[in-house]
């Protein structure tokens, strides 16, 4: 197999894989257990403001963002919003538990592992089997990288700045 077509190939799987697993995630926080209702809840639990809200973007983001790198359209776009949710994933829930995903509350790494596959396909590019060589949408060279990062970094630090205020620790 020629190694365009084996990075085709690995491109697709990784674009497809990610980006489903992450609208299914988000369709969970709509229709899953708790619903909108329980999702809301939680992030005001961890300290974001306009839970409600943020509920939704965090869902639309997800679906959305998950759907467009999944058919490789408008990637470094898509990237970028897999790389904001993550990194405020991170930063508000994850982190304080540990590096281990397999901690009670889980720890950071798996979200760490989707940004910087979502990072290294934009920076890649989505492959000839993508919706953007379709329509011949391009990024060329480092431009897919850097859009990522800098859409992605930053909203995901803007959301953070203005939206999320850790609840204060009890006094022992």
């Amino acid at each position: 197999m020629p190694m365009q077509q084996q990075f085709d190939v690995a491109v697709l799987v990784l674009r497809v894989t990610f980006g489903v697993f992450l609208a299914t995630h988000g369709y969970n926080k709509i229709f899953g257990g708790g619903r909108l209702k329980g999702t809301a809840g939680w992030f005001g639990s961890m300290g974001m403001k306009w839970p409600k809200w943020q509920a939704r973007i965090a869902a639309s983001t997800e679906i959305g963002a998950g759907l467009l790198f999944a058919v490789g359209l408008l990637t470094p776009l898509a990237a970028a919003g897999m790389i904001g949710i993550m990194l405020v994933a991170i930063w508000a829930e994850h982190w304080k538990v540990g590096f281990f995903v397999f901690k009670p509350n889980q720890g950071w790494e798996y979200c760490m592992s989707i940004l910087v596959l979502a990072l290294s396909v934009a920076t890649m590019g989505p492959g000839r089997w993508s919706a953007d060589h379709g329509l011949d949408i391009a990024f060329k060279g480092w431009w897919g990288a850097a859009t990522a990062a800098v859409i992605g970094i930053g909203g995901g630090l803007a959301q953070l700045a203005i939206c999320y205020r850790p609840p204060k620790k009890a006094a022992e």
